[in-house]
């Protein structure tokens, strides 16, 4: 397993070398907390989740920096993670933006060891991401190794981990069994009735117990940590089930037109994704909500499920259908502070059963979807979208800090050159320079006796 850890600050270290060392925070959408912490920030007990407003003291004084969401940059460099990965090995299955598992079946453990260090080094000369490789015969236990060789320097950021064997072992036991992948806090909590709490003590667990008093995927947990691998190869990436796009807005709303462009945006992503991973959809749900916070405002959390005539990953049926569900529970007297788009009942584009009462039309949609597809893929997300969205809308996103979209915008690219005083000054030191040998060279004449 491949971790890039603090990935959001790292990501933006790469094109700003300056907050390397420094005390780097990432925040939420709408600049609402941080979300992300440098090594540096969590040495200052800033704990995650603290809303940005009680730090903007520390911002000010540049003591800290704190860095507004720049989402298209960080899911670029997580895909072009993915792409180096791909080229390097058998099979790869990326679980989160930072996270990517890679398969290495009828690899010695000398060659898995010697491979997780090249690609570390690969990794950071190509991408400038720091990572930690965890090597293991199960996700459970490369979970840990990875976590081992982030926390042990002995390591250098490559751990082999074998089903058995005293490292293992040892591990376990200082192991917190609510550390253990898939355990949470309150699980942890029944586990601990049971006196069950390292992840030493969940591994000799019996099976058939674990199966009956809490369920099946804990006992494979316990199977994944003596060794035995329990999780099928595509398991990690199947395709969603429903596909959500939501967003808090900028500022309160009630004006039709601004929420239904946000729907909007929300939908023709929602329709990205499903095309995607080659699904269609058979039903539409919109939602909204009020600020549930704002007790001295009315409250009003209203959907709308809105079916289509037949499955369809066509961004246009789509936005037709969420226009359709905002009708129907759009109030004017509301104030909106949250607006979204599910797609529900999905099914496999290439395997539905055509409708015989409602076939599909027979038009290019296919192939317009891809072309629009492929260049927000090359050119960046939004670069042809169904509509025009006015750019000062309440509904859009606070970003007052974000960086630029260093890789998937022309006009964000970095500019290589000199700073314009910079080459000012250059230019009067060498004029100064030339005057300096000019008068040395006058002297020199006159001062040298006549023939």
């Amino acid at each position: 397993m491949i971790r890039s850890y603090n990935f959001y600050v790292s990501c933006e270290r790469v094109f700003q070398p300056h907050l390397e060392g420094r005390p780097v925070g990432v925040m939420s959408n709408n600049d609402g907390c941080v979300i992300a912490r440098s090594a540096e920030l969590k040495a200052l007990d800033i704990p995650m989740g603290t809303p940005a407003f009680k730090l903007e003291g520390l911002r000010q004084r540049g003591e800290i920096h704190l860095l507004s969401s720049n989402y298209e940059l960080y899911g670029d460099m997580s895909a072009r993670l993915a792409q180096l990965l791909r080229d390097a090995c058998p099979e790869i299955a990326p679980y989160s933006i930072d996270e990517m598992f890679i398969y290495l079946d009828g690899f010695t453990s000398q060659q898995c060891e010697a491979l997780g260090k090249q690609l570390r080094q690969r990794i950071h000369r190509h991408l400038g991401l720091p990572v930690c490789v965890g090597l293991a015969p199960t996700h459970t236990l490369a979970k840990l190794a990875n976590h081992l060789a982030k926390q042990d320097p002995l390591y250098e950021g490559v751990c082999l981990l074998q089903g058995q064997g005293h490292t293992t072992e040892a591990l376990l036991k200082r192991t917190p069994v609510g550390s253990v992948w898939g355990v949470g806090r309150r699980l942890a909590e029944r586990l601990a009735i049971g006196d069950i709490n390292t992840a030493w003590d969940l591994r000799e667990s019996d099976e058939k117990w674990l199966r009956k008093r809490f369920s099946v995927v804990l006992a494979r947990t316990a199977l994944e940590l003596r060794g035995t691998p329990c999780l099928e190869m595509n398991a990690l990436d199947q395709p969603r089930q429903r596909i959500m796009t939501s967003r808090s807005f900028g500022q309160p709303t009630g004006e039709f037109a601004e929420v239904h462009n946000a729907l909007r945006r929300h939908a023709q992503r929602s329709a990205e994704k499903l095309r995607e991973q080659g699904s269609m959809a058979r039903a539409v749900m919109v939602f909204l909500n009020t600020n549930r916070h704002r007790r001295d405002q009315p409250q009003y959390f209203p959907q709308a499920l809105i079916p289509l005539h037949s499955p369809s990953d066509d961004t246009r049926v789509i936005l037709d259908a969420v226009r359709e569900g905002l009708e129907q529970i759009h109030r004017p007297r509301f104030r909106f502070m949250k607006a979204g788009v599910m797609l529900l009942d999905l099914v496999d584009a290439k395997e539905h059963q055509l409708s015989l009462l409602h076939p599909p039309a027979r038009d290019r949609h296919p192939f317009l979807m891809a072309t629009v597809d492929q260049i927000n893929q090359q050119m960046g997300q939004g670069t042809i979208s169904f509509g025009m969205t006015d750019a000062p809308a309440a509904w859009q996103l606070r970003c007052a800090h974000r960086s630029n979209r260093f890789t998937t915008r022309w006009d964000e690219l970095m500019k290589v050159g000199t700073h314009p005083g910079a080459v000012a000054a250059a230019e009067a030191k060498e004029k100064a320079k030339q005057r300096e040998q000019h008068t040395l060279a006058s002297a020199k004449r006159r001062t040298q006796p006549r023939a």
